[in-house]
Formats: structure tokens, C-alpha cells, sequence
């Protein structure tokens, strides 16, 4: 009898470690609950399946330090209304970083953009950006917080929708440095942040100014805000937000004869709501001036608008839209003493599957400049796929449509189309 029992249960075991049994169902079931089946696992589709190595960083004996990096590879193919076609090929390695401790969290994030334009035997810098980010709890009602950031951008020459009159365009190098604090008083949330930041253009090449030098427009900021909320729902929170800028200037403007050097000032009020992680929305106005030291310039004082939302209602969808009201300095090869801009922009992001994601986007800017001739209105829509080969490896492809109407140089209008590869961790 002893051996009768244990026979039958070798066999049971047997059976269950090669598959036999419902709990190790294989991939051709038809009921999706393969082990080896993620793409049709009950509970997963079709959202993407979370890592197994981020599935639960705080559980003990997990690293604190989450590091991620990527290397993509993609063509790109314009071709514009004024005749001119490009054909840019960029490798844009990124990495990025996270340090989860008791009370404190660390992040950093770098990317670089290597750009080729036509063929050419010269490749160039189009984008940079390192940032480190950090946040502190005190205690639970107290949160500091501080960032540093530094950043380069350059266009390549035959970029679609710039300046027809710019051959080479200006490089414009950035760095920031900011501290802030936010404290809970009952339903009452305070905050205080300061900003110190550095812009400076290098030269760039023109066709009716030759090679043009940008030192004019290098500046210092700096900026304090105080915001001030009011939890009136477990939902909503009103809310109130002052703020003061103020910009230095390197050098007198060579076209004005004057320094832009300008303090700036603006009130918002406005409201925020979150449902839980379906809806998350902003709204606020108020007013915005900029005040001249120079006597000879004009203050600026407009109405400002500022707006966003995003919708999540699982996790295969999210939409986010938004707009925004700015004043800001002209900038390189502007004729103006500041610019007002407005914006607006929306995206949908579709997870058909854990290898399929569809995207798609729309954005619209117009500006002008105060005390000058020139204004731009621009707008644009993209759509685009993401197909994981792998786990370490996707393929990707866009569509870019660009319409600009520019006062100086007249309409614009371009087609992009860009294929790529990204090797990620």
C-alpha cells in the first residue's frame, strides 16, 4: 500500500512539473495564462507588464539605486515648400538614475544628441542636457527640494522651420540653480522657491548680416515665487501664486543702444483638481509686467493664461493637453525688447499592447515681438509607433507636419518622416 501511495504521488508530481496540470497551462491554451504567454496574461492586456527588477524597489533587500540608460539611432527625411530637403541622421545615448532613501530622494538624467545633416562629413552637437534633482523630507508636513541643471541646444542648418536668412544658426547654452520648501498647515500649503539661471547664444551666420555676434543677448536671471494653497475638497485646491524676476544683461542691445535689463512681475490665481489617477487638471490667470530699467523702453503688461490636464482613465490610455501665456527676452537675432508668447499643445499615447504603442500630437505657438516689427504663428501635428522587438530593443516611426507664417521671412511649410532604432537597458 506504501508503495502504491508513493508511486501515485511521483506521478501526480510528474504530471504537474511537465505541464499536464491547468496550472502550468502553455502559450497555446487559448486561455492566455501561459507563463511564457505575457502578451495575453490575464490582468496585463493589453498594458504593458512591469519589469520583474522594478516590481517592488522599497521591498527590503532591493538596491535603493535604480540606473537606466538607452541609445537610439534614427534617420530623419524633410522636405519643405521652399524646395530645400535634409536628410539628418542622430545617435541620442541618455541615462538616467535613482536614489530612494528613508526620507530622500535623488535623481539625474543626461542625454546627447550627435547629428549628421546630408551626408556630411561633420557631425554636430544638436542637444545636451544634464540635471540632478533632490528632495528631502524634514518631517512629514516639511519638504525641501533643489535642482541644478545645465543645457545646450543648436539647430542644424536646413532645420525645418528656421529663419531662411540664417545659414548657420546661434547655439544657446543654459545652466540653472534653484532651492525650494513646502510646508502643510492643516488644508493650507505653502511654498518658496528661487531660481538662479544663465542663457548665452554663440555666433551665428546670415545671410544679410554675415556672421553676427550674440553677446548682446547673454543675460543673468533670477527668480523668487510664493504660492499659497487652500485644500477646500479632498479634490480641489485653490490656490494663489506671486511671483519676481529679474533679468541682467551682458552688454548694451546692438540695435536699441540700451541695456534690457528688466524686473518681472506677475499675480496668478487659480485651481487644481486630481480624482485619484484618472484626472489631473490646473487652471490659472492673472497678470504679468515687465518693467524696463532703461527709460527709453516701453513696460510690458499683458494677461496670463495657463492650463493643463491629463486624462488616464486605464492604463493603455493617456491624453494631456495644455496651454500657456509667456513673457520672456527677445532672444538672438530678435529686434524686439521682449516677446509675448502663446501656446498650446495636446497628446494621446495608446498602449495596444506590451509591444505595440501608437502616439499622436498636436501644438500651436504664436508670439510677437514688443517694440518690434517682427510675429510668428506657428503649429504643427505627428503621429507615430513604438514596436518592442525585445526587452532591450524597439523600433520606432514618425510622421512631423509644420506649418510657420513668419512677418520676415514669409510661410513655411514641411514634411518630416523619421524611422529609428533604441537599444535600452
Amino acid at each position: 500500500m506504501a508503495t502504491r501511495q508513493t508511486l501515485t504521488m511521483l506521478a501526480a508530481f510528474w504530471l504537474i512539473a511537465a505541464g499536464a496540470g491547468p496550472a502550468a497551462g502553455g502559450p497555446l491554451d487559448g486561455d492566455g495564462s501561459g507563463y511564457d504567454n505575457e502578451r495575453l496574461r490575464p490582468g496585463i492586456y493589453p498594458a504593458a507588464p512591469v519589469p520583474e527588477d522594478f516590481a517592488v524597489p522599497n521591498e527590503p533587500g532591493h538596491s535603493p539605486l535604480d540606473i537606466d540608460w538607452s541609445v537610439g539611432l534614427r534617420g530623419s527625411y524633410s522636405s519643405q515648400s521652399d524646395g530645400e530637403d535634409s536628410f539628418v541622421t542622430t545617435l541620442s545615448p541618455q541615462a538616467s538614475g535613482t536614489y530612494r532613501g528613508q526620507r530622500s530622494t535623488l535623481t539625474f538624467t543626461g542625454s546627447t544628441d550627435l547629428a549628421r545633416a546630408n551626408g556630411r562629413d561633420t557631425i554636430g552637437i544638436t542637444g545636451a542636457a544634464l540635471e540632478v534633482s533632490g528632495q528631502y523630507a524634514l518631517d512629514r508636513l516639511t519638504t525641501l527640494s533643489s535642482h541644478a541643471a545645465l543645457g545646450h541646444a543648436r539647430d542644424l542648418p536646413g532645420t525645418p522651420g528656421l529663419d531662411p536668412q540664417i545659414i548657420r544658426p546661434a547655439g544657446e547654452t543654459t545652466a540653472s540653480l534653484g532651492l525650494g520648501v513646502t510646508r502643510r498647515f492643516g488644508r493650507f500649503n505653502l511654498g518658496l522657491d528661487g531660481t538662479l539661471a544663465r542663457t548665452a547664444y554663440g555666433d551665428s551666420l546670415r545671410r544679410d548680416t554675415g556672421l553676427t555676434n550674440h553677446d548682446d543677448s547673454n543675460f543673468w536671471s533670477s527668480n523668487a515665487s510664493l504660492r499659497l494653497g487652500y485644500q477646500a475638497t479632498p479634490i480641489f485646491e485653490v490656490f494663489g501664486a506671486a511671483e519676481i524676476g529679474r533679468d541682467m544683461f551682458d552688454r548694451p542691445s546692438a540695435n536699441l543702444g540700451e541695456r534690457l535689463d528688466a524686473t518681472d512681475k506677475t499675480l496668478r490665481a487659480g485651481v487644481t483638481g486630481t480624482w485619484g489617477e484618472i484626472v489631473s487638471a490646473s487652471a490659472s490667470m492673472g497678470l504679468g509686467q515687465r518693467d524696463f530699467d532703461a527709460d527709453g523702453f516701453s513696460d510690458v503688461s499683458t494677461e496670463l493664461y495657463d492650463a493643463s490636464i491629463t486624462f488616464r482613465p486605464d492604463p493603455t490610455l493617456n491624453l494631456t493637453a495644455g496651454l500657456s501665456t509667456i513673457i520672456a527676452p527677445p532672444g538672438a537675432d530678435a529686434d524686439g525688447t521682449a516677446r509675448i508668447e502663446h501656446s498650446a499643445n495636446a497628446e494621446i499615447d495608446y498602449t495596444v499592447n506590451s509591444w505595440l504603442r501608437l502616439r499622436a500630437s498636436a501644438d500651436w505657438t504664436r508670439w510677437k515681438q514688443v517694440d518690434g516689427s517682427e510675429r510668428e504663428t506657428r503649429y504643427g501635428l505627428g503621429a507615430g509607433a513604438d514596436y518592442q522587438v525585445s526587452r532591450h530593443t524597439a523600433l520606432s516611426a514618425d510622421y512631423d507636419y509644420g506649418h510657420r507664417e513668419n512677418s520676415a521671412s514669409g510661410t513655411l511649410d514641411s514634411h518630416t518622416i523619421s524611422v529609428g532604432v533604441t537599444l535600452q537597458r
